[in-house]
């Protein structure tokens, strides 16, 4: 990261706001010592502080990073401000060399290169074309949030469907071992609608908790999209999966790897209050 770009975007977002570096130093809870060393290049400020920066200066944290494809927020709705690819791609990168989370570093821009072109599923009630790389940086926004600030599940998640759905094999993955364990997990076998494919699939996903974990975000993040996508037939039979498959993946954790239980126990709430509000959209049909 260049520092010295980085402490002069940082001065020139406080002087636009009309702050000095007491008032800014105040307003994000540090003090006008520790600013005036972001301005002059010699430290950057962490994650939390860059996010804080930008609140307290009307700016967009990528324009402090000297992104140069950034957009002023003035210029976008609370949607896209949340879920607008650029913005997570860039929070993640940001995460990634502020915590020196080297394989999720690299995994961000091998993730883009081989989903370029690949849009989501489109919604029923938009038009809008949905680039396929949202989803596992949303995956990815919503891991570090819940405090799963480790490497190996930020990059595996990063990758989970690199080789499902591009023409990526596993070893072709210039990953380590366990990232790639963890990418072979969660990718889905060419016989999964095969006679008991689909549970001997969960089965082997129930042995690694860091696997758990890739594919409970997974399925939280598609539960809630799922209604704009799919139609009657195919909300029920994900519905039945997700309880019957997805959903015993959070008692592995909690039996077994108790220090992801929290965020497990936040993923599973969350299913489970998408999943009541779809049952009752479609009983009311």
């Amino acid at each position: 990261m260049d520092t010295v770009m980085v402490g002069r975007n940082i001065a020139e977002a406080r002087k636009r706001a009309g702050l000095s570096q007491e008032k800014l130093a105040e307003k994000i809870g540090v003090t006008a010592q520790a600013v005036s060393k972001w301005e002059n290049g010699h430290n950057t400020p962490d994650l939390d502080n860059l996010f804080l920066l930008a609140d307290a200066t009307g700016t967009s944290y990528r324009v402090i990073l000297g992104d140069p494809e950034a957009i002023d927020p003035a210029e976008l709705d609370i949607r896209e401000r949340l879920f607008r690819e650029a913005n997570m791609y860039t929070r993640i990168k940001a995460t990634a060399l502020s915590e020196d989370l080297r394989e999720t570093y690299r995994a961000l821009q091998y993730m883009r290169d081989h989903h370029a072109g690949q849009n989501r599923k489109e919604s029923k009630f938009s038009k809008e074309r949905v680039k396929y790389i949202n989803h596992p940086l949303m995956m990815a926004c919503h891991a570090h949030a819940l405090g799963l600030k480790d490497d190996v599940i930020m990059a595996s998640i990063l990758l989970h469907d690199v080789v499902e759905d591009t023409d990526v094999t596993l070893d072709d993955l210039p990953f380590s071992d366990e990232v790639k364990t963890i990418v072979g997990l969660v990718t889905k076998p060419d016989n999964i609608h095969e006679e008991g494919a689909e549970e001997a699939y969960y089965a082997r996903i129930a042995e690694n908790g860091k696997a758990c974990m890739v594919k409970i975000i997974d399925r939280c993040n598609n539960v809630s999209t799922m209604a704009g996508c799919f139609g009657r037939e195919k909300l029920v039979q994900y519905i039945h999966e997700t309880e019957n498959l997805v959903l015993p993946l959070v008692k592995v954790i909690k039996d077994e790897h108790p220090e992801y239980s929290d965020a497990a126990f936040i993923l599973k709430y969350h299913i489970i209050s998408v999943i009541e509000a779809v049952k009752c959209m479609l009983a009311s049909q």
